[in-house]
């Protein structure tokens, strides 16, 4: 992301979060982790329970954890793939598409861009809205290409599409790194 400016967003009133749309706050707002988990259901841990558990404090949200490796490019397709699966457990399989190819954007972007891995949680609320989180090890924020060849390139389009496709989303700066998120509605 070297070289790029930043997409235009609205700063909240703290100063450190850029965000298009309505928001409702992180789904993790702690550390990142690194290493293999994959849980499916409840809690901040990695681990796996039931499909669709309810998450706490809520018993109508549904939450997908996935802690992801650095670099483990690989693993993008698991996540889509078990993004799905959790989408259609909790009935809304309609959204299955359009979350995958952004959820496939924003990790392939922590994946790439950072040497710490990724933290990647999915939730559905109750009003059937999906939440999408990866949160990454760099403060650095994304952006377009500015140079004059970016609409030949092969790469550097996937927030062009999150923008394009997504109800909302945005970045929040973390101590130690940024959360990007969307949210998709049914339609």
């Amino acid at each position: 992301m070297d070289g790029q400016s930043r997409f235009p967003r609205q700063r909240t009133s703290s100063g450190d979060a850029y965000r298009s749309g309505t928001a409702q706050g992180p789904v993790n707002g702690t550390g990142t982790g690194t290493g293999v988990g994959v849980g499916m259901g409840t809690g901040t841990g990695t681990g796996t329970t039931l499909p669709g558990a309810p998450a706490p404090g809520c018993a109508l949200h549904r939450r997908l954890h996935l802690t992801l490796d650095p670099a483990d490019l690989v693993a993008v397709g698991a996540v889509r793939h078990r993004l799905r699966t959790a989408l259609s457990h909790w009935g809304v399989p309609e959204l299955s598409d359009t979350a995958e190819l952004l959820t496939s954007e924003l990790v392939t972007n922590a994946l790439l861009h950072t040497a710490k891995g990724a933290v990647f949680d999915a939730v559905l609320g109750s009003d059937s809205r999906l939440r999408v989180e990866v949160q990454d090890g760099t403060s650095r924020l994304p952006g377009r290409r500015r140079d004059p060849e970016a609409e030949y390139a092969t790469s550097g389009r996937g927030l062009l599409l999150v923008e394009a496709l997504a109800d909302s989303w945005g970045v929040q700066l973390l101590g130690d790194g940024k959360v990007t998120w969307f949210e998709l509605a049914l339609p």
